[in-house]
């Protein structure tokens, strides 16, 4: 590992050099290359550097030990070396995680899906209510969000509803929502006080450049149709709404956000880049599965993955067990707990995986 971690810090100085070079520093491509390659290593050299000074100082005061001093001061320099040795300790652990391998697309923005499924006009309110979720941790983040197409219910619901993140390490975080949501309550049709279960499925996919992904425009069906709002009603006159269909696939992508048809076309486009993307990859992971398996749940959208019950105001992630009895706040776009045990299990799982 060390040996690894040496050679990190060598290639973040010679960057270094390279960034302050006049060649790189008139070539904007390789500028943004070797800026980007720096900033990718800098927080694993950081830790790497901490944990060497940590490391010079335990030495220097198993050193002191072997000096003669007073009780009082032999027994601060104890104190002080059993307090490095637990700091290098937690560097190393650090340092582990961050030697794991890299989700590429972990840096992307991405599309979340969100389709009601069991549960009518109750599942339809729920994928509303996601929505909002989800929009509201993004809002907490400093992430930017749209809703690019969305397919409502006379209640104000939704059958369907596609948005978009904008943001840092959006997909780093929300790639653990995929899957399917549960949720337990009275539903506001009932008038007999009966707790209904529904359920609304979420995927959540990168979004990846032209260069990643080729799609050939002989492959496409583009139709276009007036774009639609709640209930329903017409949004405006025009054929503005755009639905593209790829013909090799069957994957079938609408965005009615636009009045502008060429907009419309270009979103619907970048979703179904992301969707061709995930399906290339999820056919590729389905092969591995057999062999091993990396991460917290399989990301399928059929796997319940967690359950939001209002009468007793919990929320329950089963891939890791973790219950909250916050369903509010969680709702409110509070994620971060249950995300972040997501991925500490995740690291764990990794690390003994490859410890293994």
């Amino acid at each position: 590992m060390f040996d690894r971690l040496a050679s990190m810090e060598e290639r973040y100085e010679h960057l270094s050099q390279l960034l302050c070079s006049p060649d790189v520093v008139s070539d904007p491509e390789k500028l943004r290359a070797y800026a980007k390659e720096q900033a990718e290593l800098e927080e694993t050299v950081r830790a790497y550097r901490e944990w060497k000074t940590v490391s010079e100082n335990i030495d220097e005061a198993k050193a002191m030990l072997q000096d003669k001093l007073d009780d009082e001061m032999r027994e601060f320099v104890r104190a002080e070396l059993s307090e490095l040795q637990r700091r290098r300790e937690g560097l190393e652990q650090r340092l582990q995680i961050l030697l794991l391998p890299k989700d590429p697309n972990d840096d992307k923005d991405v599309f979340v899906e969100i389709r009601a499924a069991a549960g009518g006009e109750e599942a339809a309110l729920f994928a509303a209510d996601l929505l909002r979720m989800y929009q509201r941790y993004a809002e907490k983040h400093g992430w930017k969000t749209e809703v690019l197409d969305a397919s409502y219910t006379d209640m104000g619901g939704f059958r369907e509803v596609v948005m978009a993140v904008h943001g840092k390490g959006a997909y780093a975080k929300l790639k653990f929502e995929s899957g399917t949501h549960r949720v337990q309550r009275v539903p506001v049709t009932e008038s007999g006080g009966r707790i209904h279960t529904s359920t609304a499925t979420v995927a959540v996919l990168p979004e990846v450049e032209d260069v990643e992904v080729e799609i050939n425009e002989k492959d496409l069906r583009i139709d276009t149709f007036c774009s639609t709002g709640p209930g329903g009603q017409s949004v405006n006159t025009t054929q503005s709404a755009v639905r593209i269909t790829h013909l090799p696939t069957g994957i079938v992508v609408s965005c009615q956000d636009e009045k502008s048809q060429l907009k419309n076309k270009e979103k619907a486009l970048r979703v179904l880049r992301a969707r061709l993307y995930e399906k290339a990859q999820r056919e590729q992971q389905e092969e591995l599965a057999a062999k091993r398996r990396l991460q917290v749940g399989t990301g399928d959208r059929s796997e319940r993955i967690r359950t939001y019950n209002f009468p007793q105001s919990r929320v329950t992630d089963h891939r890791i067990g973790l219950t909250l009895h916050k369903l509010n706040a969680v709702l409110d776009g509070e994620l971060d707990e249950i995300i972040q045990a997501l991925i500490v299990e995740s690291q764990a799982e990794m690390l003994g995986v490859r410890e293994a």
